[in-house]
């Protein structure tokens, strides 16, 4: 198993792409401390991980909450090895002048702030142990832009910029870290990316934009995930690795 007894925490980790890269990294042999808003949701995940894992309510835009799940994370596991900044949020497709401020400022928040609140509170644990794991669930839409999304693709274009300088400064303290970067998913946000009822044929205008012919899909960016996560990934830090068959080539 390659991520065994490793204590990982995951945000968003109640659906999608979350839940995807929590099951994976239970399989490998990690305890999992999966953090949502919908804290049923993530208590179910949690229960389909099995071992030690568990689930708390996080607002992850909230300094006191990531505070709090840090707490309790080292409090009941003593120690933090992998953290995923996995919740995301988008506004709907749509012309860029048509997308109000507190909808701007909420994708922010969720995509990119977050990532601060998270940064503050387990950098200094992982210093403290001498190393750790910080994966940023950024985009291809920080890559190669689809019209539309301008805001969303500026919060992940900041989510793929920002992991590459972390990297650079926390490589000295043995703390690696990268981007996992999915093209357009199957996941709840899925109708909000395209801006149109979710049907085959306005699936399939999306789909023709990627060479290998589909969407992707949680247990895509979730073995992403676990690679990145673990030994065998030891000296990479500092990418942005796309999840996207192909869509950025």
């Amino acid at each position: 198993m390659r991520l065994q007894d490793k204590i990982a925490i995951v945000t968003g980790a109640a659906s999608g792409f979350g839940a995807g890269i929590a099951r994976a990294f239970a399989r490998e042999g990690a305890h999992v401390v999966l953090a949502d808003l919908n804290e049923a949701g993530a208590s179910e995940v949690a229960r389909q991980c099995g071992g030690r894992s568990m689930a708390m309510h996080c607002d992850v835009t909230s300094r006191s909450d990531v505070d709090a799940l840090i707490d309790r994370a080292r409090e009941r596991f003593r120690r933090i090895d992998v953290v995923v900044n996995n919740a995301g949020w988008t506004h709907r497709n749509q012309p860029l002048l048509d997308v109000d401020e507190a909808t701007f400022d909420r994708v922010f928040a969720i995509n990119v702030k977050s990532i601060f609140h998270m940064t503050h509170a387990v950098v200094p644990v992982m210093r403290s142990q001498g190393g750790g794991v910080i994966l940023n669930v950024g985009s291809t839409a920080g890559i190669r832009p689809r019209p539309g999304l301008t805001w969303y693709n500026a919060s992940k274009g900041a989510v793929n910029l920002l992991s590459k300088s972390m990297a650079v400064e926390l490589g000295p303290d043995r703390i690696r870290v990268n981007a996992i970067c999915p093209v357009i998913g199957e996941t709840a946000l899925l109708e909000a990316f395209m801006g149109v009822p979710d049907t085959p044929e306005n699936r399939q205008r999306f789909i023709a934009t990627i060479p290998l012919g589909r969407m992707s899909r949680p247990e895509d960016v979730a073995n992403a995930a676990v690679f990145l996560a673990s030994d065998d990934a030891a000296f990479i830090t500092g990418v942005e690795f796309p999840v996207d068959g192909g869509r950025t080539v």
